[in-house]
């Protein structure tokens, strides 16, 4: 077949993608803009186009597959709806693929990406050899976020987003937790909480599921001597697949060797030694962007990083996230300071989403605004472009006789990634 991906640099979209490479399919898919993740697929061997223009589409495609993110009036899929081709959404995709597998689907506001990975690793120790679709990209899966399995078991990142997950048909659904996420779309958690009791449902009547993970669990203190990944929340995730290993009947010995190689994803408290000019300090790249996750993530650096100098660079991620979630930034971003779990916070400017913002929120939402109610002396406002010279000016000064480096957390869900390579 034939397939055209609309909105390949997405992290699901790539990773079905190269599902499809992996099956003999001929691919091609387009992007706005160059990314690691479209130059990664084009390595692969998909044909990458930048930019969504008509003649793109090929009149021979025998199937065109387009992310949520995609809208009505994109000139490739008007074009797509002229020469008749099947289009289907990403979530869709995906979906008619759970049929086809045994399917484990991960499901939560957090955590998703990692113990998807998680999982997916303690099956493949287990000789099982899942295919696997994660919302990151691991290091042992050759620095992807999909791994091709000849068996019938299936393991995926289910993302609740527009309500993607009640497409997907699966036989064990991990939940998580529940949060107030994607409010863009659901407006209320009340609709959050209705979306997966949804999904839960999708279940059969042999079907599993596995929640309420808790670290007053026996098995949470095995587990918390063998995880390399800090942090509490990683424990809970790990925990899970622990749960799922059981339902599989894989020994516990197997699940917690593969528990304890785990080395983590990308921007998943990703650590890397780094400098700042000739000044030796420890760089964590994160993908935190909700108040809870950012408020774990920083707890778990200060458990790893007792007596270190720890300082933040957080970009928030769509200004609907931060005018939706104001009161809740405000009150973990404090509580963080509060709690010591930070020395200084840089909040620099928002990160927009395209396809998922409003004039009207864009103008009253603002990060300088976030700073400002905020009103700690640590936490400031700064422009992106002004903040590696600052750092490097600043960060590493003063007295180092109670640590050995500073740490640099740059966090957030947008290109702020970027801003820990020149570190």
């Amino acid at each position: 077949m034939r397939i055209h991906l609309i909105g390949i640099g997405g992290i699901g979209v790539s990773a079905l993608a190269q599902y499809y490479l992996s099956k003999g399919h001929e691919v091609s898919g387009s992007d706005l803009g160059r990314s690691e993740i479209t130059d990664f697929v084009k390595e692969k061997g998909v044909k990458v186009f930048i930019g969504n223009f008509a003649k793109n589409i090929n009149k021979d495609l025998d199937l065109v597959v387009y992310s949520p993110a995609v809208k009505e009036n994109n000139k490739e899929l008007k074009q797509v709806k002229k020469f008749k081709i099947k289009t289907i959404s990403y979530p869709e995709a995906l979906g008619e693929l759970t049929k086809e597998y045994y399917t484990i689907a991960v499901a939560g506001a957090h955590g998703k990406s990692t113990t998807t990975a998680m999982l997916g690793l303690a099956l493949e120790k287990a000789g099982l050899d899942p295919t696997v679709i994660v919302g990151t990209k691991v290091k042992e899966f050759g620095n992807s976020n999909f791994r091709a399995g000849k068996s019938k078991l299936l393991v995926i990142e289910a993302c609740e987003y527009d309500s993607s997950f009640l497409f997907y048909s699966p036989k064990i659904i991990v939940v998580t937790n529940i949060d107030k996420e994607h409010l863009d779309y659901f407006k209320t958690f009340e609709r959050v909480k209705k979306a997966f009791e949804k999904f839960i449902k999708k279940l059969p009547a042999n079907g599993h599921l596995v929640q309420n993970m808790s670290l007053e669990n026996p098995d949470a203190l095995k587990i918390k001597k063998v995880l390399q990944i800090p942090g509490r929340h990683n424990v809970l995730n790990a925990l899970a697949v622990l749960q799922v290993t059981r339902i599989l009947e894989i020994p516990d010995e197997i699940t917690f060797e593969a528990l304890s190689e785990f080395k983590g994803t990308w921007r998943r408290f990703e650590i890397k030694p780094g400098k700042a000019d000739d000044k030796k300090i420890t760089v964590v790249s994160d993908y935190a962007h909700h108040p809870t996750e950012i408020y774990a993530t920083l707890q778990a650096a200060r458990e790893k990083y007792k007596q270190d100098k720890i300082w933040c660079v957080f970009q928030p991620h769509q200004h609907q996230r931060t005018y939706y979630l104001f009161k809740d930034f405000v009150k973990i971003l404090r509580q963080a300071q509060d709690d010591h779990f930070v020395d200084k916070i840089i909040v620099t400017d928002i990160y927009d989403v395209a396809g998922r913002e409003t004039k009207k929120i864009n103008k009253n939402t603002s990060s300088e605004k976030l700073v400002k109610k905020i009103n700690k002396e640590n936490v400031v406002y700064m422009r992106l472009d002004k903040i590696e010279k600052y750092l490097k000016e600043n960060i590493g000064v003063g007295d180092l006789s109670r640590h050995e480096a500073d740490v640099l957390i740059i966090m957030g869900a947008g290109d702020i990634y970027k801003l820990a390579e020149k570190f």
